[in-house]
């Protein structure tokens, strides 16, 4: 009898330390999956956003946030961000714009376009969960968050131009998408 509540304790016991185990393994891959939702959740649909200069060009799957509840929201609580996507806010006219990364839990490389789409303010490497806000300038209508450092190893300047159907008519020239 004693040998029987041993081995019903030993399988207890093992049961437990199996549940921690899968919990150890499984939190960081759910973790990744929920982030990955929640920046898929954030706005509808995906859409090519093309920057150009002198420095040649680069090509973004951006996220659209048009509306105020979607400039709110932005990228908050998103763990990770391929290299090659991103977000552009939209604003109805040209205005004095503003960020904090407050949620904000990757770094981020922020562009400040004009309503041309002309790059006029570049703030690299926005700092994680920061409350220190970030003035784009004034008659701002377009801003292009890309993940931190990138805009630098790019060679994405101020001058260069934003190419977006909503920036402008020009066409998105070297975007190619491939499922």
């Amino acid at each position: 009898m004693k040998n029987h509540k041993t081995l019903n304790n030993f399988k207890k016991n093992m049961q437990m330390h199996i549940a921690k185990i899968n919990l150890i393994f499984l939190l960081p891959f759910f973790t990744f999956i929920v982030g990955n939702a929640l920046y898929a959740s954030t706005v509808s649909k995906s859409e090519f956003l093309e920057i150009r200069g002198f420095w040649g060009s680069a090509c973004f799957l951006v996220k659209v946030a048009d509306t105020p509840s979607k400039r709110a929201k932005g990228l908050m609580h998103i763990d990770h961000m391929p290299k090659d996507q991103g977000m552009l806010f939209v604003y109805p006219e040209p205005m004095d714009v503003s960020f904090w990364m407050k949620n904000t839990k990757i770094p981020l490389d922020m562009l400040f376009l004009n309503s041309a789409g002309r790059v006029e303010y570049i703030h690299s490497n926005a700092k994680p969960q920061d409350r220190t806000i970030i003035n784009g300038g004034k008659e701002i209508q377009y801003v292009v968050e890309i993940n931190g450092g990138l805009s630098e190893k790019l060679g994405i300047s101020i001058g260069s131009f934003g190419h977006h159907w909503m920036i402008s008519k020009e066409p998105i020239l070297s975007c190619t998408f491939n499922e």
